[in-house]
């Protein structure tokens, strides 16, 4: 993402598309503060948005352990008026925000760059105080006759700029008027949030350096790169913000924390490296790089190991996994993919071995179940197949590969109403109605319209009419 660049004192002046154009919502008071109701109001129509955009990751394990992690430092801060919810943005630029309403993002790009859990903690502690300060509020109440959506049209243009991998996540605010806002946080803003942050850091148990830390680590990142991080944009005066952490440090914070208590970054950053946009190359010269340097680290491994198998490396990729499992092996992560990668080369029985310990290690883990589904397909076993695909149903399926898979499984095991079903599931997230109507249609046939899969057939069939 080619960054915003700064205006005077990181004026980001933004030509902004407003959706409904500078108008005064309806029921709201051009004099008056944003209401915590308009905050919550204007955070959710920026959530939704991004998530319609599709650029929030939906990698769950990440997701889930920025969230526990947010909530850790939440429990040791001032009781906030929101519900927060914390969300990565599937984007490589360095940075992390917070909008109104109890919503912190963070980027794929800071994830993996810190190099342990108490920066990004850190980080979180300092977004979470500006929330906890309502100081974007305060610079939006500036701009109330403008509506929410126009607000968060705003937002879109500070936070996620206008290009690079998130161009889409900003033309996703309709266009229908400009106008121009510079948005800013004041010097007294982010001296609040670093001392506010500081305090909810060091009471969950982070030792405070880690936040100075982090800001050295973007110095760095900024002088190798010759590219100044989006952080630095969102977040102005980092000279000035340095010299106060310090103070605090030198001051306030003089005890020594830890700088991990929920453990596993590292899986998390690799989780969200293979999950990136970055070429396969790039990361292949990232985990031999790592490993250099720490050879027994099971987490570059793992990384380096799926890397190879996409490269078509097949024979080193085994060879790599069976190296991270001398290190680690009770990993579920490795003992799956290691399992996918035999199955893909036809070796079923082995693949069987590896994807059987590691639903033992993890039974809700939806590839593992996937793929130890389709080993015992392989080896004619389909009724110990369907058990396992029937743990699939009740998810949440986004995957057309696991659709597809429960459609042709049904089919062996001569259950044609829910082969049916799941085809017109499959070919519905295909972007193909009528052959997802055409077995939609079929599979109403096989089911009382009063039962609970009669009642979806008609509603995924209803959704498609329209």
């Amino acid at each position: 993402m080619r960054p915003i660049r700064p205006v005077g004192k990181w004026a980001i002046v933004l030509l902004v598309i407003l959706i409904f154009g500078a108008v005064n919502p309806a029921g709201r008071n051009a004099e008056a503060s944003l209401s915590l109701e308009d905050e919550k109001k204007l955070g959710r129509e920026f959530y939704e948005k991004l998530e319609k955009a599709n650029v929030l990751s939906q990698n769950e394990r990440a997701n889930a352990y920025l969230g526990r992690l947010g909530e850790l430092i939440l429990a040791h801060s001032d009781k906030a008026p929101f519900t927060f919810k914390f969300t990565i943005i599937r984007s490589s630029a360095i940075n992390a925000f917070a909008t109104p309403g109890g919503y912190v993002y963070v980027n794929q790009g800071l994830i993996t760059l810190v190099e342990n859990e108490g920066e990004l903690a850190g980080v979180l502690a300092h977004e979470i105080a500006h929330v906890n300060g309502r100081h974007i509020s305060q610079i939006l109440d500036k701009s109330q006759k403008l509506g929410i959506s126009s607000l968060a049209a705003i937002l879109a243009g500070a936070f996620l700029g206008g290009g690079g991998d998130l161009t889409a996540a900003v033309t996703a605010f309709t266009m229908a008027a400009a106008t121009t806002l510079s948005l800013q946080y004041s010097r007294e803003q982010e001296e609040a949030a670093d001392r506010m942050g500081m305090a909810y850091l060091v009471k969950a148990g982070y030792g405070g350096g880690t936040m100075l830390d982090f800001l050295k680590i973007m110095r760095r990142y900024e002088y190798y790169s010759s590219t100044v991080p989006s952080y630095f944009l969102t977040h102005p005066g980092t000279d000035e913000r340095t010299r106060y952490i310090d103070a605090l440090l030198q001051t306030t914070y003089t005890q020594k924390g830890a700088d991990g208590i929920i453990g596993n970054l590292g899986r998390i950053q690799t989780l969200l490296l293979l999950d990136g946009k970055i070429a396969e190359t790039a990361n292949l010269q990232h985990f031999q790089k790592v490993l250099s340097s720490d050879p027994d680290n099971a987490d570059a491994l793992y990384g380096l190991a799926v890397t190879q198998d996409r490269l078509g490396m097949i024979r080193e990729s085994l060879a790599t996994y069976q190296k991270a499992l001398g290190i680690s092996p009770d990993d579920a992560d490795v003992l799956r993919e290691r399992g996918i990668t035999l199955f893909k080369q036809g070796q079923y029985a082995e693949a069987g071995r590896s994807l059987e310990r590691a639903f033992g290690l993890d039974e809700k883990d939806l590839r593992t179940i996937l793929y130890l589904g389709r080993t015992f397909e392989a080896r004619s076993d389909v009724q110990k197949a369907l058990g396992l695909y029937q743990r699939l149903e009740g998810k949440h399926l986004d995957d057309p590969e696991i659709l597809y898979t429960l459609a042709m499984a049904y089919g062996k095991a001569d259950q044609p109403g829910a082969s049916h079903y799941f085809f017109g599931i499959y070919f519905k997230k295909k972007g193909k109605p009528e052959s997802a109507l055409f077995h939609l249609k079929a599979a109403a046939k096989h089911f009382p319209a009063d039962s609970a899969r009669g009642k979806e057939i008609a509603k995924e069939a209803e959704s498609l009419k329209r």
